[in-house]
C-alpha cells in the first residue's frame, strides 16, 4: 500500500474543509495517509523533513506548491525520480491546469493514486529561491498586489482585474533584461530592454499561464529546458490599457512593444522593483537572476 504525507496550508482561505475531506476520502481508499496541516514555512519544512518514505502530496494552489517544493528542496528531498502529488485547491491553479490535473478534488486525488510521473523543470534564483511556474517583475507584481484586494470576493476573476488596474496605473521601470547574457532587443521595433528605456513588466515563465489561466507566455512548456521571458515596454497610458486588454486572450505577444525570448538564464537589474514568484511578493528588489534546472522534479499526472 502507498504511504502518503498530505500537506495542507491551514492558513489558505480557499482550502475549504469539504474539498479537503473529499480528496482525503479517495486517498485513504488506496493509501496509508498522514495529514500535516501547517501554518508557516518552518512547520512545513519540519513536516516534509520528517516524512520518511511517504510520498509528498500537496493540497492547494500554486502558492502552496511553491512553498512545499521550496521545503522539499531545502531538506534535500527534491528528486526528479520521486514524484509528488498535487491536488489543486487554490484560486488560480495555473500549474495544475497546465499539467492537465482535474480541478475536482476527488478526481485529482485519484490521479495521485494511479497517475504517471511527468518530469518538470524548475527555475532557481540567485537568492536561493525556486520557481515552479512563473515570476513577474514590475507591473506583474503590482497586478498580484491589486488582485489580492479582490481575491476573497471574486476568486479567479480577481487576477485579470488586477492586471487591468496595474496596466493602466503603472509608468514603468528602467530595467535591464538579459537572456543567456544578451540584452533583450526587438530588432523590428527598434527597442531594447537595456535599462535606459522604461519597462512595464518582465515575466520569467516556466509555465504558460498566470492568475487563473491568463496566458502570459502562451507557448511556454514546463519541461523543455527553457524559460520564456516576456518583456513589455507598453508604458504610455494608451499602450498600457491596450496591453492589459490584450493579455487575457494572449494577443499581447503580437504587439510591437512586447517581445518573448527563450533561454536558460535570465537576469533583471535596475530596481528597486517589486516581483512576485508563484504568488509570493517581494518588494524593492534591485537585481535578480534565474537559471533553469531541467527535470528537477516530477508530478503525478493523468495516464
Amino acid at each position: 500500500m502507498q504511504r502518503l504525507l498530505v500537506v495542507v496550508n491551514r492558513a489558505a482561505g480557499t482550502t475549504d474543509d469539504e474539498s479537503v475531506q473529499a480528496a482525503l476520502t479517495v486517498l485513504r481508499s488506496g493509501a496509508d495517509v498522514t495529514v500535516a496541516a501547517t501554518a508557516d514555512a518552518d512547520e512545513l519544512r519540519r513536516a516534509v523533513a520528517g516524512r520518511g518514505d511517504r510520498r509528498l502530496v500537496i493540497l492547494g494552489g500554486d502558492g502552496s506548491v511553491h512553498a512545499a517544493i521550496s521545503a522539499l528542496d531545502a531538506t534535500g528531498g527534491l528528486h526528479g525520480e520521486d514524484p509528488v502529488g498535487i491536488i489543486p485547491l487554490g484560486t488560480g491553479n495555473d500549474l495544475g491546469q497546465a499539467l492537465g490535473l482535474p480541478l475536482d478534488p476527488s478526481q485529482s486525488a485519484a490521479v495521485v493514486l494511479d497517475g504517471i510521473p511527468r518530469p518538470l523543470d524548475l527555475a532557481r534564483d540567485d537568492a536561493g529561491g525556486v520557481v515552479v511556474n512563473a515570476v513577474h517583475v514590475g507591473a506583474g507584481a503590482r497586478a498580484a498586489a491589486e488582485a489580492a484586494r479582490f481575491k476573497d470576493r471574486l476568486g479567479a476573476v480577481a487576477y485579470p482585474l488586477g492586471a487591468v488596474i496595474a496596466g493602466v496605473s503603472t509608468a514603468g521601470w528602467g530595467l535591464r533584461v538579459e537572456v543567456d547574457g544578451r540584452v533583450v532587443e526587438h530588432d523590428a521595433a527598434g527597442w531594447a530592454a537595456d535599462g535606459d528605456t522604461p519597462v512595464l513588466m518582465a515575466a520569467v515563465c516556466n509555465g504558460p499561464t498566470i492568475g487563473g489561466a491568463t496566458p502570459m507566455a502562451p507557448d511556454a512548456s514546463l519541461d523543455d529546458g527553457l524559460l520564456d521571458v516576456v518583456v513589455s515596454l507598453a508604458t504610455g497610458p494608451v499602450a498600457r490599457a491596450a496591453f492589459a486588454a490584450a493579455l487575457p486572450s494572449g494577443r499581447h505577444v503580437e504587439r510591437d512593444d512586447v517581445l518573448v525570448v527563450r533561454g536558460r538564464e535570465v537576469a533583471v537589474t535596475g530596481g528597486p522593483v517589486d516581483l512576485v514568484a508563484d504568488g509570493d511578493v517581494e518588494e524593492g528588489v534591485n537585481a535578480r537572476a534565474w537559471r533553469v534546472q531541467r527535470s528537477a522534479w516530477s508530478v503525478l499526472v493523468p495516464r
